[in-house]
């Protein structure tokens, strides 16, 4: 059980339901009940790892029909120093201004590889592999944060904010593209019901409160514009 300590530290109760490489466990709170037990495959870095051939066809079409055009708007007009987390396969990286510096980061190896070769003509693209937890940075480095869909995949995400607020210069900002918990009942019962799967597949949180957890972090949200399917995603710019 030693492998789990990001679970065990947070208070649950482990149960091993199937031995391997993958062990499938069965996580539950210890002042839960069994009714709020979450289904957990460890770790999150290796499922990227063995999904990353096929990544881009997961998600195809909300790529198509709204990812894309929600990317373009957020980035091609940043400038300046840019650190990008969760950098994944490198479909941000068409979309920044040549103008720019951009250093993109994810922790899955799988998945920067495919990044690295949408980089190769781009001088002014530098990618690392590097835990979002833990940023190797100086304070005050970047004028940029950019997060898209990777804040429903990070273990501790307001341990990620901090860092992010951290590196980021006083005069910077966090922009942030997300599916968020919603406030609609009905919406919220889906995301509750899909929530299991999606984790097991991809470490997904799809009832995780983003917009509680950057304000956790210290940053000031400067704006939170719904964005598709009521206020599921939202493209977020927040202050340090």
């Amino acid at each position: 059980m030693n492998r789990f300590p990001e679970v065990l530290m947070r208070g649950y109760n482990v149960k091993r339901i199937v031995p391997g490489k993958y062990s499938l466990l069965l996580c539950y709170p210890k002042k839960a009940n069994q009714e709020e037990s979450v289904i957990c495959l460890m770790s999150v870095v290796s499922k990227y790892n063995r999904i990353a051939p096929i990544y881009e066809l997961v998600d195809l079409p909300l790529e198509l029909f709204f990812f894309r055009e929600w990317r373009k708007e957020a980035l091609s007009n940043l400038s300046g120093k840019i650190l990008e987390i969760g950098v994944g396969t490198g479909r941000n990286l068409k979309y920044y201004p040549v103008g720019c510096r951009l250093i993109g980061i994810d922790k899955s190896e799988g998945m920067l590889r495919r990044a690295q070769e949408k980089a190769g003509g781009m001088k002014n693209v530098t990618l690392y592999p590097m835990d979002a937890e833990h940023l190797e940075f100086p304070d005050n480095s970047f004028d940029y944060v950019v997060a898209t869909f990777v804040l429903c995949t990070i273990p501790d995400p307001v341990k990620a904010l901090k860092e992010m607020r951290r590196v980021l210069k006083p005069s910077g900002e966090l922009i942030a593209l997300e599916h968020v918990h919603s406030n609609y009942p009905f919406i919220d019962f889906l995301e509750h019901l899909i929530n299991p799967f999606l984790f097991f597949l991809l470490g997904d949180h799809t009832t995780r409160n983003t917009m509680r957890n950057i304000e956790k972090a210290g940053f000031t949200i400067e704006e939170a514009r719904n964005l598709a399917f009521k206020d599921v995603f939202m493209k977020v710019r927040a202050k340090p």
